[in-house]
């Protein structure tokens, strides 16, 4: 499928036995291009939102579309070439890391992975390993600490130039000079490219253009954070609790 990366919720439930929900009547629309932070508490629905896109996951009620066209009715493999997906929990493969990579790009060459690692900050830890990129992973990337394999996951999610890109808490194990590297990366990613970031950090938040506030497993804000501040008691109650202690 030839996809251009706007996405829309057209009221979307999801929830387990028929009471504990997750997310409750969702709809909004983001479109090809844009860059969407997503906020929230704890367990309001992020993440849910998140996993619906590439289909790890269905609703219970309501659709998703992807360029208006419900992803139900689009080839999995298909929708999900055209989606990278970042989350907090990164699964690596018992494998090395340039095939780690690799796996989201097979025709990419080494020196195209080493571009990606090193953008991804990633490549000066990989070189001190004593087999360097031949280092295997582990199971689910056990030999490596956190940041390191947020930092291969975020290198796998360059490499595949995806139209939309998902990020789930990204970088949450990584230190505030790697964080500010990995965002600065984000701007290189091709205009065209949908990006959806699930952010704690204040940083991040402060310079989206536009954010999706969630509480309660609903969307009870759209817009930029000072609009928020501003006009959202919901966002402003929540941004001073978390932020200003």
């Amino acid at each position: 499928i030839n996809v251009k990366g706007k996405v829309k919720f057209s009221n979307v439930n999801y929830y387990y036995n028929n009471e504990e929900y997750i997310l409750k009547r969702i709809s909004c629309i983001i479109n090809p291009g844009e860059r969407v932070v997503i906020v929230g508490a704890n367990g309001s629905g992020k993440s849910t939102f998140i996993n619906l896109i590439p289909r790890l996951m269905d609703p219970i009620k309501g659709n998703v579309y992807i360029d208006d066209q419900n992803i139900k009715k689009i080839d999995i493999k298909s929708l999900r070439e055209n989606i990278a997906l970042v989350s907090q929990d990164v699964i690596l493969f018992d494998t090395s890391i340039m095939k780690n990579i690799s796996i989201a790009n097979p025709k990419a060459s080494k020196a195209q992975i080493i571009d990606a690692c090193k953008k991804a900050d990633a490549h000066n830890f990989i070189i001190k390993l004593k087999k360097s990129y031949n280092t295997i992973t582990g199971d689910r990337g056990l030999n490596l600490s956190g940041g390191e394999r947020q930092k291969i996951s975020i290198a796998r999610a360059l490499i595949k130039r995806p139209k939309i890109l998902l990020l789930d808490e990204a970088t949450s194990a990584l230190d505030n000079k790697s964080e500010s590297k990995v965002n600065n990366l984000l701007g290189t990613f091709d205009e065209r490219t949908t990006i959806i970031i699930v952010a704690h950090r204040l940083a991040t938040i402060l310079e989206a253009k536009r954010i999706i506030y969630f509480d309660n497993h609903t969307i009870v804000g759209d817009g930029d954070h000072e609009t928020l501040l501003k006009n959202n008691l919901h966002y402003k109650n929540h941004f001073l609790s978390v932020y200003n202690k």
